[in-house]
Formats: C-alpha cells, structure tokens, sequence
C-alpha cells in the first residue's frame, strides 16, 4: 500500500515534491505509521524502486520462458520492459525518478547497475545466437539505451505512453542489425 502509494505520488509531484506526510495521505494511513515501517522517505523511495525492479524482473522471467527462440527472446524483453504493468504515466514518472536519484545516491546507483547488468545480460545472451559476438554486443547496448531511452522520452511527454508505437520502432532497430527482411 506504501510502496504503491510512493510511485503514485512521485507520478503525482514530481520527485522534489514527495514529502512522507503525502505518500502516507495517499495510502491512508498516518505520517507517524509510514515512517516508523520505513524511517524515512528516501527509504521508502528505495522500497518502491525495489518493488519495481522486481515485478519487471517478473515480467521478464515470464516473457523469457514463453519465448522458443533467441529472436524471439530479443522480442520478449522488449514486450516485457513496455508491458502493461510496466510502460504507464507513474511508473515512467517513477524511472525518471530512480536515474536522478541513481546520480547521487549510492544504494540507489547500486540498483539502478542491477537493472543494466541485468537487461544487458538478457539482450546479449539472446543476441549472442543470432550474431558474432561484438554485433551481439552492440545490439544489446542499443537495445538496451532505447529501452531506457523511450522511457525517458516518455517522461517528459504529456501524452499517454503508447508502448505499441514504442515496441514497434525498436524492433525494427532490432529486424535491422539481424538483417531481417522488412514487413
């Protein structure tokens, strides 16, 4: 509820206005309440980033095991980091969110290099079968900075995220650098 309540509120107020006394009114419960769970508002940030991190990490896991092929691995991930539970306005808010934070605190850069290690170590492995090995490797970064870098862009828009449109541009970048005919 508190952890829900923080991303809602980041989306709501930007990460400079996030006081505990709002996350705590948003969940309904006491600013005492809050604070006494998690100490401090910076904590309960890092919970929710966590919490974030694993249900994309849950999302991934469950797209990987559907995907039979490598390519289709490639595919799975980029459909896991833009699903529904993933690519809307107070989770895009709240990424935003996790990379200001990342610059200047170290848990949450410790995160945020679990994430990268993680998504690049995804992308390269499915990549890895399809291609040498330094063309794996620079699909993966690419892949990986437009993920990150779509969620960006998103961020600063003031239009509903539209993970289709999304989805579909990087998998062209992707159908590119495999050398796959055009649709």
């Amino acid at each position: 509820m508190l952890i829900a309540a923080t991303v809602a509120e980041i989306h709501a107020r930007g990460s400079l206005g996030v006081t505990m006394q709002g996350i705590a009114a948003r969940a309904g419960v006491s600013g005492p309440l809050a604070s006494h769970y998690f100490g401090s508002k910076d904590a309960l940030i890092l919970a929710a980033l966590r919490d974030m991190l694993e249900r994309l990490r849950q999302d991934v896991v469950a797209a990987l095991r559907a995907a039979d092929t490598p390519r289709a691995r490639l595919s799975a991930i980029v459909a896991a980091n833009f699903g529904p539970q993933q690519f809307q306005d107070h989770t895009i808010a709240a990424w935003l969110n996790f990379y200001v934070r990342a610059l200047g605190e170290p848990e949450a850069r410790r995160l945020l290099r679990v994430y990268l290690r993680r998504l690049n170590s995804n992308l390269l492995h499915a990549a890895s079968a399809l291609l040498p090995r330094d063309e794996a490797e620079a699909l993966a970064e690419t892949v990986s900075a437009l993920i990150d870098g779509f969620y960006l862009r998103h961020a600063l828009r003031r239009r509903p995220p539209d993970a289709a449109h999304v989805k579909a541009r990087i998998e062209t970048v992707i159908r590119l650098a495999l050398g796959e005919p055009r649709i």
